[in-house]
C-alpha cells in the first residue's frame, strides 16, 4: 500500500514537469508556425499564456486526478493537442503595421522562440536531475 502511494506522489510529481514541457512544445509550434506564415497575406499571429495555461492543466489535474480525452469509436486516436484543450490560444497584438494584414513580426518571434526554447531545455534539465536523484535514491535502498 505504501509502495502504490509512493509511486503515486512520483508520477505527481513528475507530472507537473512533463505538464510543463507539453505546453513548451506546443507553444513551440504556435511560434514556429507564425514564423512559417509571415508571409501569407491575412495572417494573423497567434500565441497564449504560457502561466495561465499551466495553471489551469494544473487545476484540471488536482480536480479530475489526470487529464484524458474521451474516445467515441475504437477506430478514433489521441490527437496531439487533444489534453491541451485548456490552452487559450488568442491573437497576437500587432507591433507593427503590413499592407497585406499580416500582423508576424520576425523580431517578436525570433525572440519568443529563443526564450521558449531556453526555458523547455531548462524543464528537461530539471526533470533529468529528478529522475537521476529518484534512480540514486532506489540503487541506495537496494544495497
Amino acid at each position: 500500500m505504501r509502495e502504490n502511494k509512493m509511486i503515486g506522489d512520483i508520477k505527481a510529481h513528475l507530472g507537473t514537469y512533463t505538464e510543463a514541457l507539453n505546453l513548451r512544445a506546443y507553444r513551440q509550434q504556435v511560434l514556429a508556425s507564425n514564423i512559417a506564415n509571415a508571409d501569407t497575406p491575412h495572417y494573423k499571429a497567434r500565441d497564449f499564456d504560457f502561466t495561465a495555461a499551466f495553471e489551469a492543466a494544473m487545476g484540471k489535474r488536482e480536480s479530475q486526478g489526470s487529464v484524458g480525452v474521451a474516445r467515441t469509436h475504437p477506430g478514433h486516436m489521441g490527437g496531439l493537442d487533444a489534453g491541451l484543450a485548456h490552452v487559450n490560444l488568442q491573437y497576437r497584438s500587432e507591433t507593427q503595421s503590413a499592407v497585406d494584414g499580416n500582423t508576424v513580426d520576425m523580431d517578436v518571434e525570433r525572440a519568443q522562440i529563443a526564450d521558449n526554447s531556453l526555458q523547455y531545455q531548462i524543464l528537461t534539465q530539471f526533470l533529468s536531475d529528478k529522475i537521476s536523484g529518484l534512480r540514486t535514491a532506489i540503487s541506495s535502498n537496494q544495497g
